[in-house]
């Protein structure tokens, strides 16, 4: 497997985080991909297999581009062959806005925009090998989306505290660090992102737990709970294991394992 992220221009950094690159060449039969959750929402764009996940009990197969919500647990998706993806990181509070569609709190979008206009192209230059070229397109599309809508310095301002205290830092903080009171700045970030603050934030804390358990898998539970502003250990592991389907003690474990394989950044889409 390969992985690369990528930083996004200036001009975009209020609304992504970063661009992602993943290839893997998967075996001729169909498998399981875990998708943890975490604060971001995700645009994906794929490339040579088709990705499909199970919705209504039936196993669908999903258009290129999609959207990946936020999680409240990990999301199983099916791919074979040889897979490729372009991800673009965005902020849940920034995407609907930046593509011009209503927030939805569902964990997959699949949507009509302009944006999936790109995938022609952006296959020409994935298949030669030209990573920078297609990551060159996306971000012209973007800069010009993101120039043709207002920016809302609450919001923005608001998301650079949650991201500084890495969700530990109490609503009524964040509307502070906003300049708005907590029922105006709840009102606008639940109409742009479908979500409450609150929600957000903890996704982020796990996030943070979640990663910190990849890097090292020895740290401290106790330590970590501390760190993050949890109440205690036991507090840590109920958080974690609600987003994360297993324990912080056996994710650990099984970090340990698939390091060896997958490096130290974490990726979204794991093989299950």
């Amino acid at each position: 497997m390969h992985h690369q992220e990528f930083a996004p221009p200036e001009e975009l950094r209020d609304t992504i985080n970063c661009f992602w690159y993943n290839r893997r060449d998967g075996a001729q039969q169909q498998a399981a991909f875990e998708v943890q959750p975490d604060g971001y929402a995700e645009i994906i764009f794929y490339f040579g297999s088709t990705i499909s996940y199970v919705h209504n009990g039936d196993l669908q197969p999903l258009p290129s581009p999609f959207m990946m919500g936020l999680l409240n647990q990990p999301a199983l998706f099916y791919a074979q062959n040889r897979l490729e993806i372009i991800g673009i990181r965005c902020f849940p509070w920034t995407v609907f806005d930046l593509l011009g569609l209503p927030s939805d709190k569902g964990s997959v979008h699949i949507f009509e925009h302009p944006i999936a206009q790109l995938q022609p192209t952006l296959s020409k230059w994935i298949k030669a090998g030209q990573i920078e070229e297609s990551l060159t397109e996306i971000k012209q599309f973007l800069l010009n989306a993101r120039s043709a809508i207002a920016n809302s310095s609450m919001l923005f301002k608001a998301g650079v505290a949650m991201r500084n205290a890495n969700g530990t830092i109490p609503v009524s903080e964040v509307a502070a660090a906003a300049h708005a009171t907590v029922r105006t700045l709840e009102r606008n970030f639940k109409q742009s992102s479908g979500y409450t603050v609150k929600d957000v934030s903890a996704l982020m804390r796990f996030e943070q737990v979640r990663n910190r358990l990849w890097q090292q898998p020895g740290a401290s539970l106790s330590a970590l709970a501390h760190e993050f502003g949890y109440t205690d250990q036991s507090h840590l592991s109920r958080e974690f294991k609600r987003y994360s389907g297993s324990t912080p003690a056996a994710f650990a474990r099984k970090a340990k394992k698939d390091k060896q394989e997958l490096g130290d950044d974490f990726v979204a889409f794991v093989q299950s």
